[in-house]
Formats: C-alpha cells, structure tokens, sequence
C-alpha cells in the first residue's frame, strides 16, 4: 500500500483531510461508537483504522453468546463487588444487546432466543456449586430481575441433552445465540452507510497534541491529524496503552463438520464459564478453557495450542457428544480484555482522547452500550 505522502488529491481530501474523530479497532465497540457519534453529529468526519485485513482481536471470533451472567459467574462477582455493582454490570450487559439487536436487527443476525444452561457434572467440586447456587436461585433471580425485568430467569432443569455425566443444570431463559458473521457485516454496512470510512491493515503505532489542538496520528503508513481519538483495541490495547489496567486473555475455539442431525438447540456454559458450547445449526461450537493455563493464555498471540485444544476436544468426546465420531472442522483464538473486575474501561485518558476497551469477554453484551456511553463523552466546541 502506498504511504499517505504519494496519495492523490482526492484520496487525501476523502479520507485524511478535516478529520473530527478517529476511532482505533473496527470491532464491536469501534463501529457502535461510530454509529452511536454519527447519530450524535451527522456531520462530522469518522474514520476507523483497524490494524487487521479483518478485526483482528476478539469481535469476529466470538461464540455468538447473548449472555448476561451465568449463575456461578454472579456469585463469584458478589464476592468482590458490592450488589449493587453487579445489578449493574448485568444491567449494562443487557442494554447493550438491547442495543445491538435494535440496531442490527434481530433476523438479520440470526437471533435465537433459545435460552442458556450452565451445566454441573457429578464431581464433589460441581455438586458444591451446583447446591450453592440452588440455595440462592431465588436472591439470583431478584437480581436479575431488578436488572433486567425478566422475572424468574432462572430455573432448576436436568439433563435432556444426552451429555455424559451431567445430571444437573440451571437454566436462564433470557439468553441466546446469534450468528457473529452477520453481526459484524450488519454493522459494518451501518457504518458504511452513515458515512464512515474504514481503513483495515493499518496499525497506530503513536500520537502526540499538536500546538494546534489537533493530534496527530504515526502509522505504519505515514501521519494524519484528527480533533478527537477513541482507543477501541479492547484485549490488544497494551501496546499503545501501556499504563492501562488490562490484561490480555486468549480464547480458543473449535467447531465440528456438520452432524448428520441437530444435537440440540441452546447454549451452554460450564465451570464458572470457562467453558462455553453452543449448536450452530447442525454443528457443535465449543471454546474456552484458559483456566487450563492462565499464564499462557495471557497472550496478544492469536494461534491455537496443543494443550487447550486437547481439553476442549476431551469436553466434546466425552461429555458433550459421548459415543459418537465427531470431527473437528475449524479452530481459532481470539483475544479478550480482562481486568480485576468485569467492569469495562469507559474513559478520558487526556485531552480529546479517549478509550472503550476491557470488556471481560462479555464484548457482544457490552460492545454497543460501551460506544454509546463514549459517543457521550465527546464534545465539540
């Protein structure tokens, strides 16, 4: 690609000239806050810059999970939040994918509500868990409740599914599964529509105020000045935030080739939702893991390893779809932000910048509230 300096005239005034805002990540929060701003100001020039011929973190590689908070998930919050902290965090989960299926258009992106199941195997650490969240379901469900209005979320069920040493699960009606694909093309085609420009394979590698006010912008292909600039790298903003609080945390996943039949419908958490599975039509999807290794995941690397791959597989073969042959047809890795709270990272970091990242791999809940509330930040003399 040609540096910016041997651009034509009309490329220049098109995309770099008289620029207002430059959003960093063409992922979930990078596009909301772009649609979310251009809402605000019809009239002012946006310009996204993604490092990636693709989105290259997390957005494009999630398992398409409308989730809000599984069981054990909350209580473990509970532990380090006070209630009302964690009314809230469920409560911004859920207006964000209000948001989004608003926006996107829930048959556009494949919307089923088909609920959600956190499952317990028959192991003494399982069954602890499993009478710890029984014990409380009802104080959950209020929870829920103040924080989304959906009464009695969640209930008491069993094993229909033909899982291998599962006899118990807590099931939550409020939760889904779309397809991630048509999520961020949907989006993508708003953006486009609106008016913004997207530049992909280019990398910000720094910026600095200039005497004029504006900041300007060093990339891999040459500078460029802008009035405000939002950080929306979520797990891989280390590199150019390196003060912020974030770590980052690779998720692996795998899909099977399609089954002969439909397994089931639904999706599934397990172990405190280190675990994750869901059908994709006639297909098993399958993630997660990283508590396997915690160390190594806390990586930028996006490439699959031997280790998780193995325990999502042994998951899969026995467990999930025992006594049948299932072959493994895809396997990626995405990258998260996490931090010592859920909390996501909504925030001025200096004059006219500004950062939209750490969501806690709750990004498709969160993304769009998260663009939304940075949109409200922005202000223009």
């Amino acid at each position: 690609m040609l540096t910016y300096s041997k651009l034509s005239f009309w490329e220049k005034d098109l995309f770099f000239n008289s620029l207002d805002i430059v959003i960093v990540g063409a992922g979930i929060v990078g596009y909301s806050t772009a649609i979310s701003l251009k809402e605000k100001f019809p009239q002012k020039k946006i310009v996204i810059v993604e490092r990636g011929y693709l989105p290259t973190g997390a957005s494009t590689k999630n398992a398409g999970f409308t989730c809000f908070g599984s069981p054990t998930e909350l209580l473990e919050d509970l532990q380090s939040l006070p209630e009302e902290a964690v009314i809230d965090l469920v409560r911004r989960r859920y207006q964000g994918l209000q948001i989004l299926l608003d926006r996107c258009g829930k048959k556009q992106i494949d919307y089923i509500p088909c609920g959600s199941h956190e499952v317990f195997t028959d192991s003494k650490k399982d069954a602890n868990n499993f009478q710890n969240v029984t014990r409380k379901i009802n104080y959950l469900n209020e929870l829920i409740e103040q924080a989304t209005t959906i009464k009695n979320n969640f209930n008491i069920s069993y094993n229909k599914f033909g899982f291998n040493n599962i006899s118990k699960l807590i099931s939550s009606k409020g939760e889904g599964q779309i397809d991630t694909g048509k999520m961020m093309d949907r989006l993508h085609r708003i953006v486009v529509d609106m008016g913004v420009h997207t530049l992909f394979s280019t990398e910000v590698e720094s910026w600095e105020h200039t005497d004029s006010n504006q900041i300007r912008i060093k990339t891999n292909y040459g500078d460029f000045e802008t009035k405000k600039l939002i950080i929306a790298t979520n797990g891989l903003s280390k590199k150019i935030l390196p003060s912020i609080e974030l770590e980052p945390a690779r998720a692996q996943v795998i899909i099977t080739k399609p089954l002969d039949k439909k397994p089931f419908e639904g999706t599934f958490h397990y172990d405190a939702g280190y675990y994750y599975f869901r059908n994709v039509k006639n297909r098993i999807l399958l993630g997660g893991g990283r508590n396997v290794n915690f160390d190594r995941e806390k990586t930028t690397q996006i490439e699959n390893t031997e280790e998780i791959l193995n325990a999502l597989k042994d998951l899969l073969h026995n467990v999930i779809l025992p006594n049948q042959t299932v072959e493994i047809e895809h396997q990626w890795a995405g990258i998260m932000g996490i931090g010592k709270t859920r909390n996501p990272v909504v925030k001025k970091l200096s004059p006219n910048i500004f950062a939209g990242i750490r969501l806690g791999g709750m990004g498709v809940a969160l993304g769009s509230l998260v663009g939304k509330e940075l949109s409200e930040l922005i202000q223009f003399d």
